[in-house]
């Protein structure tokens, strides 16, 4: 196999890589041997036809693809090693030569790591941020808990009000006639959420249990089913019962439920330590932010068009699995959001240039400054992700690989990087 590199605009390579023509043999003669089974061949038993009775049957290329598929990803992975460029992309494969008796011949054009020139890193302006908690945010996180530990109790001496858990049965029809959709029965429905249509929640304050009544409603002209947008309509709907949601007191018993403290006030302060803890994270993030941005502004870079879509695979990729993990396809996201792939994915791309220019200047940084992670850091490192996948350290160090082991390496010396730069930062 031989290489020859092209450098592109753009930040762009073309990758001419030349399998021996014996090579491309012997890979056309593997495609035969596996797919020889798969051939009917007149006067033959199947899988017995010799090759090139297969071959002036079907024509001399039948098995030109599959050999190529059998060589193309070593044959790069290997041109891609020797050509020594810093790959940041999928490869964009084309074949020049196949034939019998031939070199094979393709092209492989990648995006490269672009080149960085770094402006001003050091002493960056930023805002200064105060952090404090005040009684009412206090107050607000109590009462959230309060929410967590409230139980629904049912209430049958009273009319429906807001604020209500009022079980409905209800139907829906649209100049007169019942519409897809619109049925259901037993059916939660929390009086104030806005969760149905126009003003079908306000309508049903002061309905008894067991009352049948009418609910006049207007669809928004925007509505998901065209068929009914901007139309009126009439919901048949009964009430079946009524709850209503009972917090907790504000007590010391209360505080002795949640918490491992004894009283209320000790609870309180807490939960102002842990909120104060949450602020100054949420500030020293909103700080890295605001001092990256202002040195990716600083730099000049000319980032591939490929570079991005390849973040924006690998985002959706995350994405996808974490939406999986809480029991969501992306098929499903789709139909809750009104998204397609296409959009979705077109969505992500500004987030996956911000995120390709920040890991670009932080890298630019770590060579700068020559910041490198320590073996110490490293270990510290493994140490965590084995408590997290409750294994010992020891194990997981030999299950991680040379390059898995580089890229942890880089990536504790980028983070180092943000440290030094935000350290570096002036508050105004």
């Amino acid at each position: 196999m031989s290489c020859k590199v092209e450098n592109l605009e753009k930040n762009m390579a073309k990758l001419t890589i030349e399998v021996s023509a014996e090579e491309f043999e012997k890979a056309c003669e593997k495609a035969y041997q596996k797919n020889k089974n798969k051939m009917n061949i007149q006067g033959f038993r199947k899988g017995k036809a010799p090759r090139h009775v297969i071959e002036k049957m079907y024509g001399a290329g039948v098995f030109f693809e599959d050999a190529a598929n059998e060589l193309i990803p070593d044959a790069y992975e290997a041109a891609a090693k020797e050509s020594g460029l810093e790959i940041v992309s999928r490869p964009d494969i084309d074949v020049v030569q196949i034939g019998k008796g031939q070199a094979f011949i393709f092209t492989a054009e990648v995006a490269v790591k672009p080149e960085v020139e770094l402006g001003e890193y050091k002493g960056i302006e930023v805002e200064k941020v105060t952090v404090e908690v005040t009684d009412d945010e206090v107050a607000a996180e109590l009462d959230r808990v309060r929410e967590q530990n409230s139980r629904m109790v049912t209430v049958d001496d009273r009319a429906v009000a807001d604020g209500d858990i009022a079980n409905i049965d209800y139907e829906g029809f649209c100049d007169g006639v019942a519409f897809a959709g619109g049925k259901g029965e037993g059916y939660d429905l929390a009086i104030g959420s806005h969760s149905f249509i126009d003003t079908f929640e306000e309508q049903l304050i002061g309905k008894n249990i067991g009352e049948e009544t009418e609910v006049n409603v207007t669809f928004p002209t925007e509505y998901h089913a065209p068929e009914l947008a901007g139309k009126p309509a009439l919901f048949k709907v009964k009430v079946n019962s009524i709850k209503v949601k009972e917090l907790p007191e504000l007590d010391d018993d209360f505080a002795q439920d949640v918490s491992e403290f004894d009283t209320l006030d000790e609870y309180k302060a807490d939960l102002k330590a842990t909120l104060l803890s949450r602020k100054e994270r949420e500030a020293k993030s909103v700080k890295e932010d605001a001092v990256i941005a202002k040195i990716v502004e600083n730099a000049k870079m000319e980032i591939p068009e490929p570079m991005i879509e390849a973040n924006v695979r690998q985002m959706a990729e995350e994405f996808a699995q974490r939406i999986q993990a809480q029991g969501l396809s992306l098929e499903q996201y789709f139909q809750f959001t009104g998204m397609n792939a296409n959009s979705f994915m077109e969505n992500l791309k500004p987030q996956a240039f911000k995120r390709i220019q920040s890991r670009l200047v932080l890298e630019a940084i770590v060579k700068a400054e020559n910041i490198v992670a320590t073996e110490e850091d490293v270990n510290k490192e493994i140490e965590t992700m084995a408590q997290m996948y409750q294994m010992e350290a020891d194990k997981l160090k030999e299950l991680i690989g040379e390059e898995e082991m580089k890229a942890m390496s880089l990536d504790l010396a980028v983070q180092k990087a943000i440290d030094f730069v935000v350290e570096a930062a002036v508050e105004k």
